[in-house]
This record gives structure tokens, C-alpha cells and sequence, in this order.
């Protein structure tokens, strides 16, 4: 009798195309009408105003083209995620040029040998840089660049993917679910809500420091206890498939080999390029206004320097640039299908109609179940809208008004909104940056669930004291 298998990211994403295809057949198609808000730049929803529209049920090729339409619409040739999923190629091609150059295994062979016996204080660092980029301006999709970067110096540490898979995602979600002066949640969600973005700060300011120190007690934990006994580990059995994946088919260095790492000068320049391009991509889209497209071109670029100073051949760096995009293709392909969930939804006029319940749902209780209600709706709705924005656009304008009949304030709807929608996409599946980096940490599904679930519990008891006495 064979093993039962855990479905990879692709069958479960498409499962739940299918489900929401087939929702749209059962739940009543509605709408709310719209007015443009100028503060926002986009339309949004008019409470009271909900109706039902004749409905637009998903049939068999509609699931199959939600993929395609994931990336882009081809009836109108707008896109969806294309961009991102050019992004990650491009990431792809730029990383492994970087790594053909020898240049990150001498850099962290010598990282290794400075922190030798102290390597577990880069987890709070490191969750602390991707928490920061998270409350300041809602690090995601661009925390994908970093996969490839962490988890070979937690790994040559001696701790396993998990470990860095889990310092990207739980240290930029940390800082987006306690979201401070993110202006794609807090900020959008304020003005849509009318009322200023710093109104309810401190409380979500509590959120962020101890939501930031448990998961790193938590990781920290985890990652002490692999080092000790590496068979602890979540991913064991992909021990060796993971070294030869992240170290190029190499085993993971001794401490002697580490000493003995030639670290030359064109090595110095390539990682000082490297440095040079994450730090542009941070200012780059927190003071730019860059996206996608911008910092495509910039890794782009750096791969070509990178290419100019290693002296590689035009074949050689062509052929390296096409191989790294190779490997990740499929999480490219995983964006594209993420996305295809949310185009079903909206294509079968259901998502207003999941707002107009919920809408109905906190009417006329009490301000402390007013909150936890909305929290908990706000959680449900995450998965079916995973964009922060998205979510402050549709359900802000209907819910802050809400909270004027319970006696509640505004900023807390907004702190239960970012507090939920960031907790959910700690393990969102319609989240293409949690399968994303996943697929590029080489962890599945069902064991990062294994491995967050009780942290998610302990988080979501954090938020609820916080709300229930902020109000």
C-alpha cells in the first residue's frame, strides 16, 4: 500500500479554483455600486447600496482559464501577476550568475567563520530587517529575492530550510500584520475607513513588538533544536536533495574549508553588487513608488554587471541567466495560479456578496464582540482577498461606518482588518508570496502548517486581548 502523499502547491491551488467555481453556481451573484475616491485613486463600495446582479456562474473552461487569467486577461491584455512572475524569473537568472561566480560561498564561507558559535543571533537580526520592511511599507512579493540568499547561510549554520524559509515569511508578515506606516494596509485602510492613519498607533505598535518577539522565540526554538539533532527537522528527509539544491551540488562546507575560502577581489566587487542591488530595491519601492517592472530591470541590470566584472562569455552568462530563471519557473507558474482564485471569484459576482454577509453579520452587537466578530470576518475574507490593499478598498468603506452603531473606533476596525488579513497570509494558499516562497525554500504545504499552526494560535489570542481592550 503506498504512502499517502500531501497534494503539491499546484493540485491544491487548483482545487480551490474549482471550489470557488463552484460556489459561484450556489451564492447569490450581488454587487455594491461604486463611487471613485479621489484619496484612493480607485473605486470603492457605498454602503447600503448592495443589490443582486444576475449571476455569472464558472464553468469547466473558466477553471481552466483562471490560471492563464491569473497572469493577465487576455480579453483586455491587462495584467494580473505576469508582472511578478517576470520578476521572479528575472530574480532567478540574476541569482544563479551571482552564485556561478563563486562569490556567495566565499561570502559566506567567511560569514560562517565570524559568527562561529554565535550564528543564531542572525535570526532576530534578520526578522527584525524583513519587520521593519514589513510595518514601513508591506515587504512581499520582493521578499521573494531573499529566499535564495538566507536559506544557504541557514543551512551552512548548520539549521534547515524551515529556519529561512520561516525568518523571510514570519518577519515580513510580523511587520505587515502589525502594520504601522504601511501605506498599501494602514494607510489606504485609514483613508478609506476616514479617519487619519496614526489614530490607533500605539495598539498596533504592541502587536508588532510582541508579535515580532514570539516569532522569533518560536523560530529561534525551532532552529536550536535542528542543530542539535538535525533529524528534528521538518524537511530531514530532504536533507541531502536540499544541499545539493542550494549548494550547486556541493556538500555543505566544513569549518576548515570555510577558513581556507579564497575570497578575491572580484568576489568583493560581485557581493558588493549584490549588497548594492537589494538595498536600491528597498529605497527603489519605499521612496520611489517602484513595482514590478522597475525592479525587473534593476536585478536585470545587476546580472549583466555582475557578468562584465566575473568576465563571463556572452554563451556562458546567457546560458547561466536562462538556467537560473529555469529553476524557478514553477513558482512563476504557482503566481499565476494563486491569482486564478480571486479571478474566479470576481468574474462570478460573489466577492460583494461575501461582504454584504459579513456586513450583516456585525450589525448591532456590542462593542467587544463588535470587534472579535469583525476580526474573524476580516480573517475569512483574507483568503478569498489576500491583497492588503484589495481588502481595505472593498471592505473598509462598508464596515468602518459599521463600527459607529457599536461605539467603537474606526482605528480599530482597521487595526482588526491589517491584524487579520496579515495573520492569514502567514499561511494564505491564495497568498502567491507564502506558495511562492515555499516552492523556492523547498517546503510543502502541509509541513509549514505543521510548523506555524500553534504560533498562529498564540498570535491570534495576542490580537484578540489587544482589540478586545482597545476598545
Amino acid at each position: 500500500m503506498s504512502k499517502f502523499q500531501f497534494p503539491t502547491a499546484f493540485t491544491i491551488l487548483f482545487a480551490l479554483i474549482v471550489l470557488v467555481a463552484a460556489a459561484t453556481w450556489i451564492v447569490p451573484a450581488g454587487q455594491y455600486d461604486r463611487v471613485e475616491n479621489e484619496a484612493l485613486g480607485r473605486a470603492v463600495p457605498v454602503p447600503g447600496t448592495y443589490h443582486t446582479v444576475e449571476g455569472d456562474p464558472q464553468g469547466v473552461v473558466d477553471v481552466f482559464m483562471a490560471p492563464i487569467r491569473g497572469l493577465y486577461d487576455p480579453d483586455t491584455n491587462q495584467a494580473n501577476a505576469i508582472d511578478v512572475a517576470v520578476f521572479v524569473l528575472v530574480i532567478g537568472g540574476f541569482l544563479m550568475v551571482v552564485t556561478r561566480t563563486g562569490a556567495i560561498d566565499a561570502g559566506i564561507g567567511k560569514v560562517m567563520v565570524a559568527l562561529k558559535g554565535q550564528e543564531r543571533w542572525m535570526i532576530p537580526i534578520l526578522m527584525a530587517f524583513f519587520a521593519a520592511g514589513g510595518t514601513i511599507y508591506g515587504m512581499a512579493e520582493e521578499s521573494l529575492a531573499f529566499y535564495a540568499l538566507i536559506i544557504p547561510v541557514m543551512m551552512r549554520a548548520g539549521y534547515d530550510t524551515v529556519t529561512g524559509v520561516a525568518i523571510i515569511m514570519l518577519g515580513a508578515g510580523i511587520g505587515t500584520l502589525g502594520s504601522t506606516i504601511n501605506p498599501f494596509a494602514t494607510v489606504i485602510a485609514a483613508n478609506a475607513a476616514g479617519i487619519p492613519f496614526t489614530d490607533g498607533i500605539f495598539a498596533r505598535v504592541i502587536i508588532l513588538v510582541l508579535g515580532w518577539l514570539a516569532c522569533v522565540i518560536w523560530v529561534m526554538r525551532y532552529a536550536e533544536k535542528v542543530k542539535a539533532d538535525p533529524s528534528k527537522s521538518l524537511v530531514y528527509d530532504m536533507k541531502a536533495d536540499n544541499e545539493a539544491h542550494f549548494f550547486k551540488g556541493t556538500a555543505a562546507r566544513t569549518d576548515d574549508e570555510d577558513k581556507g575560502t579564497e575570497f578575491t577581489l572580484t568576489h568583493k566587487i560581485v557581493l558588493t553588487i549584490f549588497v548594492l542591488s537589494f538595498a536600491l530595491l528597498i529605497y527603489g519601492v519605499s521612496v520611489l513608488g517602484w513595482w514590478m517592472g522597475e525592479m525587473s530591470a534593476l536585478f536585470l541590470a545587476a546580472a549583466i554587471l555582475v557578468g562584465v566584472v566575473a568576465r563571463m562569455g556572452e554563451h556562458e552568462f546567457v546560458d547561466t541567466f536562462i538556467d537560473g530563471a529555469r529553476d524557478l519557473l514553477g513558482v512563476a507558474l504557482i503566481i499565476g495560479v494563486a491569482r486564478g482564485i480571486v479571478v474566479v471569484m470576481d468574474a462570478g459576482k460573489i466577492t460583494d456578496t461575501i461582504l454584504y454577509w459579513s456586513e450583516q453579520a456585525v450589525s448591532g452587537l456590542g462593542t467587544t464582540a463588535f470587534i472579535n466578530v469583525m476580526f474573524w470576518l476580516e480573517v475569512a475574507l483574507s483568503f478569498f482577498v489576500p491583497s492588503s490593499s484589495g481588502l481595505a478598498v472593498l471592505t473598509m468603506p462598508i464596515m468602518a461606518p459599521l463600527a459607529d452603531f457599536s461605539s467603537v473606533s474606526r482605528d480599530a476596525v482597521v487595526t482588526a482588518y491589517q491584524s487579520a488579513n496579515g495573520l492569514v497570509n502567514l499561511i494564505n494558499p491564495t497568498f502567491a508570496v507564502v506558495m511562492g516562497g515555499l516552492a523556492i525554500g523547498r517546503v510543502s504545504y502541509d509541513r509549514w502548517l505543521r510548523f506555524t499552526w500553534p504560533l498562529l494560535v498564540i498570535l491570534a489570542v495576542l490580537i484578540t486581548v489587544v482589540l478586545s481592550v482597545s476598545v
